[in-house]
């Protein structure tokens, strides 16, 4: 286990920069953006975490009675998380949100190790260096993979966990032999090199979302296209796609002995609120929400719905 501080990343500073461009020649919306979006980088620290610089946002009261740990899904980073990090603040919630690595603006590993197990030994030594005694954890899509993992090594100090779109899907060696290219195919050669934000609009409201996502939201989508490396996808899908993880969770959920909440959009087309009932059936504290009217994108089309699932999944366990 080690870490110690760090220093800004490079990918932090050239977002940084865009911002600052945007302030100075941008139209009305982008001086908007980037004031928005400065704010919170004001409120940015780097760790590093394992050889990694990770970087992460500690905000809302520091004497909270509760803190959540917010972890970002595959190919995003901490920003889907904004709207409910605000929400959560406003209601005296601290909350941490960080780049996995390979992500956002935290650095990319250069040893290439993308591996579940490390990105859960990475989370362990962030709450250890933050110094966090209980807590809660919120993950959607990926993360909680990293969750699991995390919560079975190191069992103590996680109170309870939200997961949003994410569930028991069916496998075979042959999704598992074909899924991974077709993936790593449509991501790091067809959608990271669109260079207009349209594309990426159509896809989320006509395939995603079953509500309208507000355009600036979908930039952030669009961002976290270019800040995840190629590998990181690359060794994430081989890995999520692997009969090895999928048969592996029911017994890997079945080990949580800590209240779960798994929650899922009714419109989900990627992970079905089917998906998410039938894992919650192995966790011996589970409990199962199917949000009406919602689809993949939770965080970003209903941030407030999604903030009350967390917020009341929390103040029950107090």
């Amino acid at each position: 286990m080690e870490s110690r501080a760090a220093e800004a990343t490079a990918k932090f500073k050239a977002y940084h920069e865009k911002l600052d461009r945007f302030a100075r020649t941008g139209e009305y919306g982008g001086r908007k953006r980037a004031e928005y979006e400065g704010s919170w980088m004001q409120q940015s620290r780097f760790v590093e975490i394992n050889g990694v610089v990770h970087h992460y946002i500690d905000s809302g009261p520091r004497d909270a009675e509760e803190t959540i740990v917010l972890i970002h899904g595959w190919d995003c980073w901490w920003m889907w998380w904004h709207h409910v990090m605000r929400n959560l603040n406003a209601k005296g919630v601290r909350t941490i949100a960080y780049d996995l690595k390979g992500h956002g603006w935290s650095d990319n590993d250069v040893r290439n190790n993308y591996t579940i197990p490390s990105y859960a030994e990475d989370l362990h030594v962030l709450v250890e260096t933050l110094g966090l005694q209980e807590f809660h954890i919120a993950a959607f899509s990926f993360g909680p993979l990293v969750t699991l993992n995390y919560a079975v090594q190191h069992p103590g100090k996680l109170r309870s966990m939200v997961f949003f779109n994410f569930g028991y899907l069916p496998n075979s060696q042959v999704i598992e032999q074909v899924a991974p290219a077709i993936i790593n195919f449509a991501f790091n050669n067809m959608l990271r090199k669109v260079t207009s934000w349209l594309p990426a609009y159509m896809f989320a409201r006509l395939v995603l979302a079953r509500n309208t996502v507000m355009t600036s939201d979908v930039l952030i989508g669009f961002e976290s296209l270019g800040q995840c490396a190629s590998e990181a996808i690359e060794q994430t899908t081989r890995q999520i796609t692997s009969l090895e993880v999928t048969e592996g969770l029911p017994g890997l959920v079945g080990k949580i002995d800590i209240p779960v909440l798994f929650a899922a959009g009714e419109g989900d087309p990627i992970m079905t609120c089917e998906s998410a009932e039938k894992l919650e059936r192995f966790a011996p504290r589970g409990r199962y929400v199917c949000v009406p009217q919602c689809g993949h994108l939770i965080t970003l089309e209903l941030p407030e719905t999604a903030t009350d699932i967390i917020y009341s999944h929390v103040a029950a366990q107090a």
